[in-house]
């Protein structure tokens, strides 16, 4: 059988670089459990120099990575807990279950519940095995 090649965001780790974090930074992590994807977040806490922060974490923070799944609750309020925690202009980034695997959350649950919390969806990576990251951000107001 001859090699084939990987599929961007199933690199174990090595996705975490396209999440735009950097060295540095203080991220919290939410919704952790047994299944995260651990090279995932070992990239993660390779780019920015240190460990993630849990959700214990009462300071501002740079950045948010929330592992969500269908069983965990109401998506919208997580967003606003994980919001009133983040610096101005952090990166949220909502980590969820590839489809057809236990616990997926539909993409459109998670810009209903992104537009209820005043955020969006702005794009969306194949970043691990088995999981799907979407970012969000703050909604601009027009001029």
């Amino acid at each position: 059988m001859g090699a084939t090649a990987e599929p961007v965001g199933s690199r174990g780790g090595a996705g975490a670089d396209r999440l735009g974090f950097s060295s540095g930074q203080v991220i919290q992590e939410f919704g952790y459990g047994d299944d995260v994807d651990d090279d995932l977040r070992s990239g993660i806490e390779a780019v920015i120099g240190s460990e993630l922060v849990d959700e214990d974490y009462d300071d501002v923070t740079d950045g948010v990575v929330l592992w969500w799944r269908e069983e965990d609750g109401d998506l919208t309020d997580a967003l606003v807990d994980v919001r009133a925690a983040l610096d101005e202009g952090g990166l949220i980034w909502v980590l969820t279950r590839k489809p057809g695997r236990s616990g997926h959350v539909d993409h459109g649950e998670i810009e209903e519940a992104a537009t209820t919390a005043g955020l969006h969806a702005t794009s969306t990576l194949a970043i691990a095995p088995d999981w799907s990251a979407t970012r969000l951000g703050t909604r601009s107001r027009g001029r």
